[in-house]
């Protein structure tokens, strides 16, 4: 049982890494209008198409030591290590929705609600990489996360309402701040968070955005401090708010009945 439980993790572990390894080349493409879905990939120095022994996620950069197996180039270790997280979100997505071990509860040793959090999690690493790189939030991104917040409902529809509740109670006071302070919020940050609240119900997206906050706060700050930016220089606010998606997503209740047990 211990072993097949091991086996399971690793097939968690490495379709989370595949996941992400496919995201990040959607953040590469999308802001350079490519289709994320056609053409093979190459390495970007020598422009050699790259076979299988170049593409297994993780351990193709470990084997190759970090280099083109063609020219020798250096293979950045983003690539490794976003190959890393998707796989232990992988596994902490199974943690906090569940695993499954047959086809008509999950697949691949995880509950669907567990293979949708997979997938929303991959999509908000393509967000947080694009938006760092180009400050906007492609349309077709919200759209997949705000697809995936419909699904959420079909599988849980007795929460329909909080999931409803959650799509409206964040952005819309960030849509009526933008109308009252221009450029308080970008238009794809409104839509991220009403995408996203429709995944994670009205408690959760509360909390997604108070760590959002807290860490685009903490970074503004540095940036002040370093002199690296004034009061009035802009930066991206969406990775911070993936990032708040995320631990609400993993950690969240067990933060709320923390929080609760306060009151």
């Amino acid at each position: 049982m211990l072993l097949f439980e091991c086996l399971l993790g690793l097939i968690r572990f490495l379709l989370g890494a595949a996941l992400f390894s496919f995201m990040n080349v959607v953040a590469w493409r999308l802001p350079r209008d490519m289709d994320p879905l056609k053409g093979r990939s190459i390495c970007p120095q020598c422009g050699h198409t790259l076979e299988a022994p170049d593409l297994v996620p993780v351990f193709s950069w470990l084997f190759l030591r970090g280099r083109c197996r063609h020219c020798g180039a250096p293979i950045p270790v983003r690539y490794f290590l976003v190959e890393v997280l998707g796989g232990a979100l992988a596994l902490g997505c199974t943690w906090r929705y569940g695993a499954a071990y047959s086809l008509p509860e999950g697949l691949f040793g995880m509950s669907w609600a567990a293979l949708l959090a997979l997938a929303v999690c991959g999509i908000l690493l393509s967000v947080a990489l694009i938006d760092a790189e180009t400050q906007t939030i492609p349309d077709r991104l919200n759209a997949a996360l705000a697809v995936c917040g419909v699904l959420s409902v079909l599988l849980d529809p007795a929460a329909w309402g909080a999931h409803l509740i959650g799509a409206l109670c964040v952005s819309v006071p960030m849509l009526l701040l933008c109308l009252l302070i221009p450029g308080a919020f970008g238009g794809g940050d409104i839509k991220l968070t009403a995408a996203a609240g429709l995944f994670l119900g009205w408690q959760h997206t509360l909390l997604a955005m108070f760590f959002g906050i807290l860490g685009g706060g903490f970074y503004g700050i540095y940036l002040l401090a370093a002199k690296k930016a004034d009061k009035k220089d802009h930066f991206a606010f969406g990775p911070f708010l993936c990032a708040g998606i995320v631990i609400a997503m993993l950690a969240g209740q067990p933060i709320l009945d923390w929080y609760f047990r306060f009151l």
